[in-house]
């Protein structure tokens, strides 16, 4: 996961969700510029891109909704083969 915000904010959002993954910050907001994902605004999009281990993106999900986003990705990885391990 990554996030414009800062390291701090998104230690603290990490730590209020118990997260055991990865949440990398861009303030300087490159990667979601190369990603297509920034908004006139200065915000993120939240899409979720599934990047295969050699580094194609295999899919981009462009509607994610945070209520079903877990279930959501776990079942697009099952769709697209990924062995979640």
């Amino acid at each position: 996961m990554i996030s414009v915000d800062d390291a701090e904010t998104n230690k603290e959002f990490a730590e209020s969700l118990h997260a055991d993954f990865p949440l990398l910050s861009n303030p300087e907001k490159d990667v979601a510029e190369a990603y297509g994902v920034l908004g006139e605004r200065g915000f993120a999009s939240r899409w979720t891109f599934y990047i295969g281990k050699d580094g194609t993106i295999l899919d981009i999900d462009t509607a994610v909704k945070a209520a079903s986003a877990g279930e959501d990705v776990v079942a697009r990885l099952t769709a697209l083969g990924i062995d979640k391990r």
